[in-house]
C-alpha cells in the first residue's frame, strides 16, 4: 500500500521539483515572464516553499512588478523572519515602488524601506548590499523625513569594515552627492588602487564626466584598458571624444577598433559606435563621412530618435 501511494505521489513531487527549476533556469536566461508563468501556479500550490517564493519575488523585481515582488518577499520575511536577505529584498522592491510613484504617495512607503533595510543591517552585521542600500536611502531622503549625510557615512564605514573597496566607494558616493567632486575623487581613486575593479574605473570616469573633465575621463578609462583589455573601453574612449569634442582622432581610432572586434558581449551596439564616429566627423566638419556613418547607425536601429535628429542636423 506504501508502495502504491509512493508512487502515485511521485509524478507531483517531479513536477514540482521541475516548475522550481525550469523557474530557475528562465531567470538565468532573463525570460523573466516565462519565469513567473512557471513559478506561479506552483507557489499557488505549494505555499511553504520559499525557495520558489523567493524566485517568483525575484521574477516579478526583474520586470518591475513591484507591488507582486514586495509582496513575495514580505511572504519570506513573515516565513523565517530571521533571514536578513529577506529583508533586504522586501525593502528594495518596496524602495522601487516607492521611487516608481508619485512622492506623496511614496511618504506613505519610505518608513517600510527604512524598517526592512535597518532589520536586515541588525540580523546580518556583514550583509554587504544592504549597507549599500542604507547608504544610498539617507543620502537621497530629504532631512525631513529621515535623510541623513551623518548616517550615511556611518553605513559607509560600516561597509570599509567588511570591504575597503566597497567603503571607498560608498564615501565616493556620498560626496559626489552632496557636491564635493574632489573627496569623491579622492575616495574613487583609493577604491582604484585597493580593488581596481571595471565599477572603480566607471565610477570615477563617471564623475569626470559629470564635472566636464573629459581629458581626465579619457586618462582614466585608458588606465582601465591597461588592466582589463576590454573592447567596451574602446567605445567609452570614443563616446567621451564625440561629446566633448578632443582628441578626436584618438576617438576615431578607438571606435574603429571597437566596431572591428565587436561582439554581443560588449554591450553598447554597434549603431552607437557608428552614431558617435558620425558626431566625430562633424565635429571635423566632415558631413560626408558623419552622414554615412549616421546612415549606418540608422539602418541598424531605425527608431532611435538621437540618430534621426542628428542627421537632421547634417541636411
Amino acid at each position: 500500500m506504501r508502495l502504491i501511494i509512493f508512487i502515485c505521489c511521485f509524478p507531483l513531487f517531479l513536477m514540482g521539483q521541475t516548475s522550481v527549476e525550469k523557474g530557475k533556469d528562465f531567470i538565468k536566461q532573463k525570460m523573466f515572464s516565462k519565469a513567473e508563468a512557471e513559478l506561479k501556479p506552483f507557489v499557488d500550490n505549494n505555499e511553504n516553499d520559499l525557495e520558489a517564493i523567493e524566485l517568483l519575488g525575484d521574477a516579478y523585481g526583474h520586470q518591475k512588478k513591484w507591488d507582486e515582488a514586495a509582496k513575495q518577499y514580505k511572504k519570506l520575511t513573515e516565513a523565517k523572519p530571521t533571514e536578513a536577505n529577506y529583508h533586504y529584498k522586501y525593502g528594495g522592491a518596496l524602495g522601487m515602488k516607492a521611487l516608481s510613484v508619485s512622492k506623496i504617495r511614496a511618504l506613505t512607503i519610505i518608513d517600510d524601506v527604512k524598517a526592512a533595510f535597518l532589520k536586515a543591517a541588525e540580523l546580518d552585521p556583514n550583509h554587504i548590499d544592504t549597507r549599500w542600500a542604507l547608504v544610498e536611502l539617507y543620502m537621497q531622503l530629504p532631512g525631513i523625513i529621515g535623510g541623513s549625510k551623518s548616517k550615511s557615512l556611518k553605513y559607509a564605514n560600516e561597509l570599509e569594515k567588511l570591504s575597503k573597496v566597497d567603503g571607498y566607494l560608498a564615501k565616493g558616493y556620498i560626496y559626489e552627492y552632496d557636491d564635493e567632486p574632489e573627496l569623491a575623487e579622492d575616495y574613487y581613486l583609493k577604491a582604484i588602487k585597493i580593488g581596481g575593479s571595471i565599477t572603480c574605473y566607471d565610477k570615477l570616469t563617471a564623475l569626470y564626466e559629470k564635472e566636464n573633465l573629459p581629458e581626465k575621463a579619457i586618462s582614466n578609462i585608458e588606465a582601465s584598458q591597461v588592466k582589463h583589455k576590454r573592447n567596451a573601453l574602446h567605445y567609452q574612449i570614443g563616446k567621451v571624444c564625440a561629446d566633448y569634442n578632443v582628441q578626436l582622432d584618438k576617438g576615431l581610432t578607438c571606435l574603429k577598433v571597437y566596431l572591428h572586434n565587436y561582439s554581443a558581449k560588449d554591450g553598447v551596439p554597434k549603431a552607437w559606435a557608428n552614431y558617435r564616429i558620425a558626431q566625430i566627423y562633424k565635429h571635423k566638419k566632415d558631413n560626408k563621412q558623419a552622414l554615412a556613418h549616421i546612415d549606418l547607425a540608422l539602418k541598424e536601429l531605425p527608431k532611435i530618435e538621437v540618430f534621426k535628429e542628428f542627421k537632421e542636423s547634417l541636411q
